[in-house]
Parts: C-alpha cells; sequence; structure tokens
C-alpha cells in the first residue's frame, strides 16, 4: 500500500501532525521525517539515544505504533504543548474563589493543549445556604456553563476546540438537573456529561428502594432510586447524554487504590484519573500485525506483537520526562505515578483478516487473548524498565498486588513485580483513536466494529472551504486488492448489522485486561424498545464493564457519518455529521484590505473604532484581525486582550462564525443600550454586531448584524452621528432631562443623583 492509503489521510498529516516553520513551510518534507522527529525526541531522554531511535522509529513505521496525536503533532517540535492528551483536574473547593481558581487552571491547561475532565459534585446545590452572605448557592450546573463558555473561545494547541468531561455523583441533590442539562440546546456544548453510579445505587435500583440525594452530610430529600435510573436512561435514550461510569468499581480496581480516588474521566472516558492526573495515549495497530490476511491461515504473529508492546512502553514512559505540564501540579502527578494507556486499533479490521465476525463467540475470545498478550507484555516491559531505571516513586508492593488488576495477571508477572517493582503504576487503556486510524489508513478505531465498508468525512479546508472525500475501510482495501469486486464474505459486519449486546460483549472481553477503561460506543438501532435499550447498561454492569456510553440515531441526536455502499440489509443514514480538522495558522501578508467602524455605545462619552482586516485564501473574503481603539482609556486592557484574542482565532481559520455568537450573547449587569429601535445588552454584543455585519458584508456569513446596512437612519444613530439625547444607562431610552438640577430619565425614572 502506498504510506498513505487515501487523500485524507495525507491531508490530515499536513494538515495536524506536519512540522512547519513559523512561515508554514514544512520542516517535514515527508511522513518518515515526522516519525524520525517523534522517535529522536523520545529517545532524547536515554543514555543511548542513537540505539532508541533507531527502536523508536521501526515501532513507529508504517503505522505499526500509533501515538496520540498530541505527540505525533508536537513532540520534537520545540513548542511549549503538553504531549499529554487530557487531564483531571483539582478537586474544585466549595467556594467562589476556589471555584475560580479552577476555572483558572482550567483555561491554562487547554491553552497548551489538553482536554480536562472534572466532578462537579463538590459544589453544593442550587439552593444551599451560603453562609455570611444571606444569599443562595447558584449550584454546579451554573458553573459549569461558565466552563462551557471558557473552553469556547480556547483553541487547543492550535488545532481543535477544547473538549471537557463533568461527572456528578449519583447521590448529589442537583443530578436531576445534571442529566437533562444538555436537552436544552444550546447548553453545555462543550461538555461530555457522565453520571457517577456507585454500587449501592445500582443495589438499589435493582431491590427498588429509596435513594437519598446528600451533600455535606445532609439528605435534601430521597427519591425512588429506580426512578432515577429510569431518568438517565430516557435521557440517553433520546440524547445520547449522559453517560454512566461505574465510580467504584474504578476504584476498587485501581493499581494505586490504596494512595488516590477517583471522581472523574478524561473527555472521552477511557482514563479515570485523580486529581490532575493526565492521560498518556498511545496504540498498538493490529491490523498491520496480521499474516496472511484473509488467507488459508491468517495469523496475527505474537512475537511481533510482544516486542512491539515493550517497544511502546519504553516510548510512552519516555514521554512523562520529555513532555511540558501547563501546571506544575500536573507534572509532580504524571511523574509520581508514571501513568501510561497503551491500548489498540484496528481490532475490527484484524478480525475481518482473521475471518472472525466481530461480536461473535470466536471473536469474543480472540479479542480476550489479544489484550491478555498486551497486558502481560506490558507490565513485563514495565517491570524490566523498573530494575532499569526504578520503579514509580509512589510503589508499595503489598497494596500494590492487592489490587484488583493484579489478582488476574499470570503468576510471572506478579513474581516480576514483587522482585523488581514497576516502572508504570498503570499501563492499558483503549481510547477511541478517531483521526489516527484515519491518519493509519482507515483502519477501524479502537474495539470499536467497522462502521462501514466506505463513507463520506467532510474536511474543513485552511480556505474554510469543505471538501468531501470518500474513505474506504482499510480491511476492505485490503480484501479487494486480493479478490478484486468479489462479494465480500460473510462474516464482514459493520455497526448497523450488529446488536447492542454484540458491543457490551466485546467491551467486557477487552476491559478484562486493561487496568484503566476503555472508549466505547455502544450503537443502537433507532427503534429499540426503551426496555430493551435499559437492560444494556444493566448487561454492562453484569458483566463488568467500568462504564457504559450508547449512541441511538433519532430526530434529536442525527446520524454519525453518511453511508455511501451499504447492501440492502444495511439501513442507510439520512445525514453526516462533519468531521473538521481546523488548520494551522493563515499567514499574514504585508499588506491587507479591510474596513473601520465608529461605534457609539450611548452611555460612553467617546466612539470606539473597529477595524477589521480581511485576507483572501482560495478566493474567498475572510477575517484575519481585530483592532479597537477609543480615547477612553477605561478601555484599554480589555479592548486589548479582546483584540489579541479574536485576530488569534480568526487567524486560526475555520468556522469563526462562534465569536459572534459569544459577544452578543454577553450581558452587562449595569444595563445595555437601546441602539436602531433593539435593545443590545452590552457594549461587547454591539462590538459582536459590528463584526457580524462586516462577516455578512464580506460574504462570510449569512445574518443581519445590526441592521448597519439597511437603515440609514440607524447607520448615523449608531456611529455617533445623530443629534439624539443622552441614553439612560439603565433603560436605554434617549429621554434623559434635567430635573430639579438632577438627569432623570422620563422613561423608567433613574437618576444620577441618587
Amino acid at each position: 500500500m502506498n504510506r498513505f492509503a487515501a487523500p485524507i489521510a495525507e491531508q490530515i498529516w499536513d494538515m495536524k501532525y506536519r512540522l512547519k516553520d513559523a512561515a508554514g513551510k514544512p520542516v517535514d518534507a515527508t511522513l518518515e521525517d515526522s516519525w524520525r522527529r517523534i522517535a529522536r525526541a523520545l529517545a532524547a531522554v536515554e543514555d543511548d539515544p542513537a540505539h532508541w531511535e533507531d527502536r523508536f522509529y521501526t515501532a513507529l513505521e508504517d503505522f505499526k505504533f500509533l501515538p496520540a496525536g498530541r505527540i505525533v503533532a508536537g513532540a520534537g517540535t520545540g513548542r511549549s504543548v503538553t504531549l499529554f492528551n487530557c487531564f483531571v483536574m483539582g478537586t474544585i473547593p466549595d467556594s467562589m474563589a476556589g471555584i475560580f481558581d479552577m476555572l483558572k487552571e482550567a483555561a491554562l491547561t487547554m491553552q497548551q493543549g489538553g482536554g480536562i475532565g472534572y466532578d462537579f459534585s463538590t459544589i453544593r446545590p442550587r439552593g444551599a445556604p451560603v453562609a455570611g452572605v444571606a444569599a443562595d448557592a447558584s449550584g454546579p450546573l451554573s458553573f459549569m456553563d461558565v466552563w462551557d463558555a471558557m473552553c469556547r473561545t480556547i483553541m487547543s494547541a492550535g488545532s481543535r476546540r477544547g473538549a471537557m468531561m463533568a461527572t456528578m455523583r449519583c447521590d448529589h441533590p442537583d443530578i436531576e438537573d445534571f442529566i437533562t442539562a444538555k436537552q436544552d440546546s444550546a447548553r453545555l456544548r462543550m461538555f461530555n456529561l457522565s453520571v457517577l453510579v456507585t454500587d449501592p445505587f445500582m443495589d438499589a435500583v435493582r431491590a427498588d428502594k429509596p435513594w437519598d440525594l446528600t451533600f455535606g452530610g445532609k439528605v435534601f430529600r430521597t427519591v425512588p432510586a429506580r426512578d432515577l435510573w429510569n431518568r438517565i436512561m430516557r435521557a440517553t435514550y433520546d440524547y445520547a447524554e449522559p453517560g454512566v461510569i461505574f465510580i467504584d468499581r474504578i476504584n476498587a480496581a485501581n493499581n494505586l487504590h490504596y494512595c488516590e480516588t477517583i471522581s472523574a474521566t478524561n473527555p472521552c472516558g477511557e482514563q479515570p484519573l485523580p486529581p490532575y492526573g493526565a492521560c498518556l495515549l498511545g496504540s498498538i495497530n493490529l491490523a498491520r500485525l496480521v499474516t496472511d490476511p484473509f488467507g488459508r491461515n491468517p495469523q496475527l504473529d505474537e512475537a511481533v506483537l510482544d516486542d512491539l508492546v515493550r517497544t511502546a512502553v519504553r516510548m510512552m514512559d519516555n514521554v512523562v520526562d520529555a513532555s511540558r505540564f501547563p501546571l506544575p501540579q500536573q507534572a509532580q502527578e504524571a511523574q509520581a505515578k508514571r501513568r501510561i494507556g497503551l491500548g489498540v486499533t484496528g481490532l475490527a479490521d484484524a478480525l475481518l483478516m482473521m475471518g472472525l465476525r466481530y461480536g461473535s463467540d470466536a471473536a469474543v475470545a480472540q479479542t480476550e487473548a489479544w489484550m491478555k498478550a498486551i497486558a502481560r507484555a506490558a507490565y513485563l516491559a514495565s517491570t524490566d524498565l523498573a530494575r532499569e531505571k526504578g520503579a514509580f516513586p509512589l510503589f508499595d508492593a503489598d497494596k500494590f498486588l492487592a489490587s484488583g488488576t493484579m489478582q488476574v495477571m499470570d503468576d510471572d508477572v506478579r513474581a516480576a513485580v514483587r522482585a523488581h517493582g514497576i516502572r508504570n503504576a498503570l499501563l492499558t487503556s483503549i481510547a477511541p483513536t478517531g483521526t489516527i486510524s484515519l491518519f493509519a489508513g482507515n483502519v477501524s478505531s479502537g474495539i470499536e466494529p467497522v462502521f462501514a465498508y466506505s463513507y463520506r468525512r467532510k474536511v474543513l479546508q485552511p480556505d474554510g472551504s469543505r471538501t468531501e472525500e470518500e474513505v474506504e475501510d482499510y480491511a476492505v482495501q485490503m480484501w479487494r486488492e486480493k479478490n478484486g469486486d468479489a462479494p465480500l464474505p460473510e462474516h464482514f459486519v459493520n455497526a448497523q448489522m450488529l446488536t447492542p449486546l454484540d458491543h457490551v460483549r466485546m467491551q467486557a472481553a477487552a476491559q478484562k485486561w486493561v487496568d484503566s477503561s476503555i472508549s466505547k460506543t455502544i450503537n443502537c438501532p433507532e427503534d429499540i424498545p426503551f426496555e430493551e435499550f435499559k437492560d444494556v447498561y444493566l448487561a454492562a454492569w453484569d458483566m463488568g464493564c467500568k462504564g457504559c456510553t450508547t449512541y441511538r440515531p433519532n430526530d434529536v441526536t442525527g446520524s454519525v457519518l453518511s453511508l455511501s455502499e451499504v447492501s440492502e440489509s444495511e439501513p442507510q443514514a439520512d445525514t453526516g455529521a462533519e468531521v473538521i480538522y481546523l488548520s494551522e495558522p493563515l499567514d499574514r501578508p504585508e499588506a491587507l484590505e479591510g474596513q473601520t467602524y465608529k461605534l457609539k455605545w450611548p452611555v460612553s462619552e467617546h466612539a470606539i473604532y473597529i477595524t477589521i482586516n480581511d485576507v483572501i485564501v482560495g478566493g474567498h473574503r475572510r477575517p484575519f484581525e481585530v483592532f479597537i481603539n477609543s480615547k477612553n482609556m477605561e478601555h484599554f486592557a480589555w479592548t486589548v486582550a479582546l483584540t489579541r484574542m479574536i485576530s488569534a482565532v480568526f487567524r486560526r481559520g475555520g468556522d469563526v462564525s462562534f465569536v459572534v455568537e459569544e459577544l452578543k450573547a454577553v450581558f452587562d449587569p449595569r444595563g445595555g443600550a437601546w441602539m436602531q429601535g433593539r435593545y443590545v445588552p452590552s457594549i461587547l454584543a454591539a462590538i459582536g454586531g459590528v463584526i457580524e455585519e462586516h462577516l455578512v458584508r464580506i460574504g462570510f456569513i449569512e445574518g443581519a448584524g445590526l441592521g448597519l446596512k439597511s437603515d440609514p437612519k440607524a447607520r448615523a444613530a449608531i456611529m455617533g452621528q445623530g443629534a439624539r439625547g443622552k441614553a439612560c444607562p439603565a433603560c436605554g431610552a434617549y429621554d434623559m432631562v434635567m430635573i430639579e438640577g438632577c438627569m432623570t430619565c422620563r422613561a423608567c425614572g433613574h437618576s444620577k443623583c441618587g
């Protein structure tokens, strides 16, 4: 096969992973250069860098080992970015100062490219008294809205919008509001939500017992456990959220049960982590290890697998030392435990090459055997590293060996841990690997089944246009190379042809040998009855899974991708969700064309001048930068901050219309103003309207802005050219008059004198 099996793979490399200089000129001339850059960077911490660089390069070559995207994009670049994918942040204090300290930490982490997870169970419920201020608490959901707004404006490592996971315990008094929060289509769009389900709650559900909702030792109310469970199930049945995390099971099985408590996961759920825990991911590409695929004796070479796993563990352990961290607490946590998450991708393709139907008894058994081999090799590799470099600092042999994970390991693994310690506290995890799998030739993602034999994906180009690419599954490509147009064998199944229990059985088989967790979506047919849908979650619980996430296409959730080749027995998806890859920052030409707008905010003495410069990309005009100036020095600091932030977003390319949406949604607690016949809630909203007006003018978006084009009189007013009295700062009416020596509004009675 070609290095790039499809055009989309090369586009992904060029737009997300290829090293370029500040001017946008490629430094990595070839894909091999990218592999060499990564290998050299991760070998630099070794005593014999040259030897290990060659070993690491061989592991990366031909996509056999796939480090997570952060490593591929950041290793060896010299940039101040983290090589860790995601973080669970510190415990949120139940105080205003503590909450906003955590928000600041979240922003700093996302700025360097890390997704974040938070447990919001530590914030007191809505309506609870706040001592000392004679007020009631607004509750955790209100602060989640603040996090959501922050995430919308921060781009993760220049390549994608930030991702966040929010969890809440099943016994928190606001759990019912949490369950239904995302049923408001405009709310918490940057979050994935999961409920932390405890063992006692599951027992109460099964026994149909009452369930106390508590905080700080106080019972706020009691609900039937089964009713609460049904509310969770109904929400995910209709809206695909929240997911369910079996949190007591996670803590009981944790190798580090003796020194940490977990209450949150990374955004995709495959890494349950303690406060400031970091998510370091990599995947063995099983599809590349099958010999004689579709032949008489297809096999996965276990000797090659063992060697590859051992090399991958060493590479990932080195990432802990080679990476930067957004916060010192994150560095301390990573170095104290040296947690890694080695997983797999291409599992479904490997099964197809072996002649096995995904979800069958044989496929379940083969999956368990492969995962056991990987776990065994990883643990032995880590004990070898401990003998060479030392165990992780918090290692305690007796307590570590007492963990649930170590109880299922072979005696020789346990003996090696006892004798030498272990370098990495946890070693295995299965991530979704969506983009990385496409990059590797569209192998099946993680342990997911093949979604479809071929389908269309939409890609956002640097000029803002969208192209549609035909993508064919890797195993299907190999079959057709060998067999031409011969029909696909009966064991070729995809996500639309499987039952939900097929998914659960595969997840459970893998989970037995994964010490962290698994990112897996259980696809359910649209017409699955609700009672049968609930049984999927109970089956996941009964089979030993650590969590469960389902997806049922419907009018609310839509479909995942657009199928382009299906048999008559397969359902046809109606619409395609767009998979968007944001481009590298746009280069700035020497000269730019633009427009300056004069905005007269009624309650301000001085006008604000907004300059928006554009760049031509692919024959289309798009915004590039913004400057805001005013004589009023009161505005200086925030106008500089605002212009730098907006300009940074504009230069990133892609669909930047959300900037307008965010600005127009800002409300000033002191009151807005009436402008051209409509109420504008703040000066920031007015600036958003001007930017929107400009984007409409250049054809970048459709809309009306503040209506400057259509109403000349309104234009004169907004530009401060009309002879009108001062606007009331309370209601915005132009009806301020001097009454008894004081400026008073005849519309609302507001008086500046008191």
